[in-house]
């Protein structure tokens, strides 16, 4: 196996899982995200990232949110009393503020570590996945930084602005557990904001594209509710109709639906593919039946996983090298 190692910038923990042998050139790399009451360790192990990072040799970034109890030291930007993502935030849902930005930071800061081991970091191949809060996260990340990420995978998560608030006016995250519960009230409306946000980095680079994308979601998810994995794909579509030039609602028919696959390992799935105009798959929803709130495949005995269900992990390292950001 290769090196998993830790590192602290602005205030930041993360870790980085480095392939082992020889490299002689660039890397791609997958940020990933935990979820609540998760640790960097826990995650890696769970879902087997680090494996499957060592046999395709890419690099695996994994930020850290502190747990702080204490309420009169919450940083937003950097901490949780559960270590969620605070995602439901407004100010970690755009360009350049919050906790988007300091995730890009810590890319860049894992690419100075690494020139100092002379390895580098392929910037056309940098992706995001992310389990609960964590796939809340990413969904953001895909939306605020489309120029950087070339593909998001999002577990049993939330669309983009599917809560907008901030501590003064909910500090307990009432906003968060409604559309957690009960999903986001018009999914086409968030597409608009996710579509107005990506705006601003087309306005900054001059960089337009489309971000491939993979949702994973329990048909059994008592915690997040399975609707928000169908309105993060229509919330996807519809920013891309809108990226096109389209207008009004975008039609969301999945390309092709697969009903009820048998997993290898037991359960049942759909798989729902949906490919852009050149027939490259640009987006993809698995609904594991019968799975509550769990990344899907990974170690057996995880308090998070469910290895019942399709292998996420492969099966999002797959979409990735497949997908082609356009």
């Amino acid at each position: 196996m290769g090196n998993f190692k830790d590192f602290l910038h602005e205030g930041f923990f993360y870790k980085l899982y480095i392939p082992s042998g020889p490299i002689n050139e660039s890397l791609p790399m997958v940020v990933m995200l935990h979820g609540c009451e998760q640790s960097p360790d826990q995650f890696a192990e769970e879902t087997k990232m680090n494996q499957l990072a060592e046999k395709e040799h890419f690099i695996v970034l994994y930020p850290t949110m502190k747990r702080i109890y204490n309420p009169l030291f919450l940083d937003p930007h950097k901490s949780n009393p559960a270590g969620c993502w605070n995602w439901f935030l407004d100010e970690n849902q755009h360009r350049g503020e919050g906790l988007p930005k300091s995730i890009v930071n810590l890319m860049r800061d894992a690419e100075k570590k690494l020139s100092n081991q002379s390895l580098s970091i392929d910037w056309t191949r940098i992706y995001s996945a992310g389990f609960s809060s964590g796939g809340a996260m990413a969904t953001i990340l895909g939306v605020t930084y489309p120029d950087l990420f070339s593909g998001i995978a999002v577990c049993s998560g939330l669309p983009y602005d599917a809560a907008n608030t901030n501590l003064w006016k909910d500090p307990w995250n009432i906003a968060a557990e409604l559309v957690m519960r009960n999903g986001v009230r018009d999914p086409y409306k968030c597409g608009s904001n996710a579509f107005l946000e990506m705006q601003k980095a087309y306005s900054e680079t001059g960089i337009k594209r489309k971000v491939p994308l993979i949702v994973f979601h329990g048909t059994n998810d008592l915690t997040v509710h399975p609707k928000n994995a169908s309105q993060i794909i229509i919330q996807w579509n519809q920013a891309h109709f809108l990226l096109e030039g389209g207008k009004g609602h975008v039609n969301a028919a999945p390309t092709s639906v697969k009903i009820d696959a048998i997993n290898n390992n037991g359960r049942r799935y759909s798989q729902h593919s949906y490919t852009d105009t050149n027939d490259l798959p640009a987006i993809e929803l698995y609904l594991v039946h019968d799975m509550e709130h769990m990344w899907s495949g990974g170690n057996s005995g995880g308090k998070f996983t469910d290895p019942l269900g399709p292998d996420a992990s492969s099966i999002i390292w797959d979409f990735f090298k497949r997908a082609v950001v356009n």
